[in-house]
């Protein structure tokens, strides 16, 4: 027998007309290149929506294209997060941190049709034109001065747009978004975002259980809206009609407590970075700032030192969640909320808690596998995690060569090596693969490995991660020199760095005898870990 219930498809149009209609007057603010703050309410922003689906439409965009967009945090992002999905196109959000040559494998493999760029990075898409074939149109987002020609111009588009309305409701099951993760493993692989996938996260997003998103609350995503969709901020504000507040390019802790401050955020999100240099800015600056309207600090990327956590708590009284996802989980997999149940525990206790990554948002679930198969949830035993969900991938865009990623009955495959309590509550003990996470994004260390190895000099190179007090991780280059050969770590950085983004260049390189190699011949990095314990970058 089947339920009498309505088939009412689960899509971001219906979250976008409640924002439209319930919360037209909440407030969205932005603070743009020249560092100026711009204000318009959430009805403007649907307004300009629907004057850029109607642009778009005329652009001979159709459903199923692909739109990229390489820009920062602001409305005018906001804008084409929701315009792209009301006309059935996909949104492509462009990475800005990748290499110009990575950037444009993903445009071609995506075959992007249009792109909407920000004024400030027509420097960087300059270098990534002449790579790519499919974007015939390009749309020049915050215009100071006349844009180049053959480009279009976002505000004077708009102009002369009018408004797009009764435009036919997509399917859930539709394209709406991609992102493509960072090639730490092989070449860069799309993530292809369902309307209903991303609807369900942003419920999971607003539950208290996940980040406890409400009408009253003023959000500030200082992560960036090319990772990963902000974690889903951007769709679950809307829906819930919280006050949206944009940082722009200014991720500076000034910048940010500056906004902090005038704005009286009350929930912000980003990496573990980014607040270790907030903190050191409180610190340096005691009484000037009144930050005490932040109720929620959502860090992830990367695992959070407790003694961050307990710092923000102690000194300022602002409490940080720690959350843990994958952009193959749209991202939100865990947040670490302290269980009820031990809401009289000891502060040690609780602090401890929050440095693990958390237990499950609703609908996602969760398992761990070993070498022996499923691993007990004692809190001691490791396996790799493994998840399923309603918003997490089971396939990769145009890659049938990722089948490894996925078990035979449906589970996603992570990577992480964690260990599982009782309750629940997951802590990632290790990776599976040799990737470094710096700040946030990962770096390859076998990429690393195969261009210094094309260095004349070098007959062998193994990169580890060495700790690094403000980013967590940097990679370190052990190089084995040919006999007789010479290069110093200065001509090693500059052969590498046209291949790279700046930030995946190693910050020291040690010459060694041999590196250490396991039975299979393979390097043993355990071992190189081990002899550079404790290494002190300068």
């Amino acid at each position: 027998m089947n339920g009498l219930m309505m088939d009412y498809p689960l899509t971001l149009s219906t979250i976008f007309r409640r924002g439209e209609t319930i919360y037209r007057r909440q407030e969205i603010v932005s603070r743009l290149a020249d560092k100026s703050i711009h204000r318009y309410t959430m009805g403007d922003f649907t307004h300009r929506a629907r004057r850029l689906a109607r642009a778009l439409l005329d652009l001979g965009i159709v459903p199923g294209d692909r739109v990229a967009t390489l820009g920062w945090n602001h409305g005018a992002h906001l804008e084409a997060y929701f315009a792209i999905p009301l006309i059935r196109g996909v949104l492509h959000t462009l990475n800005l941190r990748l290499h110009p040559d990575e950037l444009a494998y993903i445009v071609n493999h995506a075959e992007d049709k249009l792109l909407l760029v920000d004024e400030t990075l027509l420097p960087l898409w300059e270098k990534i034109r002449p790579l790519v074939s499919s974007i015939k149109t390009v749309i020049v987002v915050g215009a100071t001065r006349p844009v180049p020609e053959g480009y279009l111009e976002y505000e004077g588009l708009l102009a002369k747009s009018l408004p797009a309305v009764d435009l036919p409701e997509p399917e859930e099951n539709d394209a709406v978004a991609m992102c493509y993760t960072t090639g730490t493993t092989g070449a860069p692989k799309g993530v292809l975002y369902s309307h209903r996938a991303l609807v369900l996260h942003s419920f999971g997003l607003a539950l208290s259980s996940g980040m406890h998103l409400t009408e009253r609350d003023t959000i500030l995503p200082v992560v960036p809206m090319f990772h990963a969709n902000a974690w889903g901020l951007p769709f679950a504000a809307v829906m819930v009609g919280a006050k949206m507040v944009m940082p722009g390019p200014h991720l500076d802790p000034a910048s940010l407590v500056d906004l902090f401050q005038r704005e009286k955020v009350t929930i912000a999100a980003g990496v573990p970075t980014i607040w270790m240099g907030v903190l050191q800015y409180l610190d340096e600056n005691p009484g000037k700032f009144d930050v005490s309207t932040i109720h929620s600090m959502y860090v992830g990327g990367s695992a959070v030192p407790q003694a961050l956590i307990e710092a923000f708590e102690h000194r300022y009284g602002l409490k940080i969640y720690q959350a843990w996802g994958m952009t193959e989980m749209s991202p939100l997999g865990t947040v670490a909320k302290v269980p009820a149940a031990i809401d009289e525990a000891p502060s040690e206790e609780m602090f401890r808690i929050r440095a693990k990554q958390g237990r499950a948002a609703p609908f996602v679930e969760l398992r761990a596998r070993g070498d022996d198969g499923l691993v007990a949830w004692d809190g001691k035993s490791m396996g790799e995690l493994e998840v399923r969900g309603p918003w997490i991938a089971k396939a990769y865009y145009d890659r049938d060569d990722c089948a490894d990623r996925f078990t035979d009955d449906g589970w996603f495959k992570t990577g992480d090596i964690v260990t599982i309590e009782e309750d629940g509550t997951i802590q990632v003990q290790d990776r599976s693969k040799d990737l470094i996470k710096s700040g946030g994004e990962w770096i390859s260390s076998v990429a690393l490995e195969c261009a210094l190895m094309g260095h004349p000099a070098v007959a062998e190179a193994a990169v580890i991660p060495v700790a690094h007090p403000k980013w967590d991780e940097r990679p370190l280059a052990a190089v084995v020199l040919k006999p007789g050969a010479s290069a110093t770590p200065s001509e090693l950085r500059e052969f590498l760095a046209p291949q790279f983004a700046k930030f995946w260049l190693p910050d020291a390189f040690e010459f060694v005898d041999a590196i250490p190699r396991t039975s299979a011949g393979k390097f043993k990095k355990s071992e190189l870990r081990e002899m550079f314990k404790g290494y002190q970058l300068v």
